[in-house]
């Protein structure tokens, strides 16, 4: 039985790719479960994308109104409002056009896994395609169930689209290393982002609700714990094969 500990060290030593081999010449299209999945996950690639002049395409699903529920200052209307601009701000910083995300409006901590919510999210899903798309979304092992139905949808959006799928680790990189995860050992590329890791650092800090006490009257609201954040820290993003 495959290990989170055997996987993560497969995914850590994965060959180091070019941008050009690990898209295979494709558009990518980024499913994000939250803002900010895209800048942890995927920043460093989306900064070569601009850099290279390719139109990545960011898609955020859920309003990110779960991360602080008692807050007065930030109720639900605001606090999505909050995420939205924080999103484009770090995409810009990563040289994205900021046009270039779009929000599906899911309920934060409640993305559906079937039935016509599902089916309508994965229609949305087709219609961001960008031309010559591939679909980057998180891995399934992602210990999250807006990731895991992240991840359902993609698989769901590229069977019948017949586009490729890749998939980023996020919270995975944290799974305890007796996890067991079934199934083979990952395969895939590790890009190096070296250059882009400043912007990456602030393109993580730009979503201030979740990395800042910018929210203060919610002693219980969600922070990116330490830990999860040392994990984007280093030199290389992961994508994995999917299928």
């Amino acid at each position: 039985m495959l290990t989170a500990g055997e996987a993560i060290r497969r995914m850590e030593a994965l060959p180091v790719a070019d941008l050009a081999t690990i898209l295979g010449g494709r558009t990518p299209l980024v499913l994000a479960p939250h803002a900010d999945d895209e800048s942890l996950g995927c920043g460093g690639l989306l900064a070569e994308c601009a850099e290279r002049g390719i139109p990545a395409r960011v898609l955020v699903l859920t309003d990110g109104t779960g991360s602080h529920p008692n807050s007065r200052l930030y109720p639900p209307e605001r606090l999505r409002d909050l995420r939205e601009a924080e999103t484009r701000r770090a995409v810009a910083i990563l040289g994205l056009d900021p046009a270039r995300v779009s929000f599906l409006g899911l309920r934060d901590t409640a993305v559906p896994m079937q039935g016509p919510a599902f089916d309508a999210a994965v229609e949305a899903i087709l219609r961001s395609f960008p031309p010559d798309p591939i679909l980057l979304a998180p891995w399934q092992h992602d210990p999250h169930g807006d990731h895991e139905a992240a991840h359902f949808m993609a698989v769901a959006a590229t069977a019948r689209s017949g586009a490729p799928h890749l998939a980023y680790p996020v919270w995975g990189w944290t799974l305890p290393e007796e996890t067991p995860l079934g199934g083979a050992l990952p395969s895939g590329w590790r890009l190096d982002i070296t250059r882009h890791l400043p912007r990456k650092r602030d393109a993580i800090a730009a979503h201030a609700s979740q990395y800042s006490d910018l929210i203060q009257d919610d002693p219980g609201g969600f922070r990116l714990p330490e830990g999860l954040l040392a994990r984007f820290e280093r030199p290389f993003e992961t994508f994995l094969a999917v299928g």
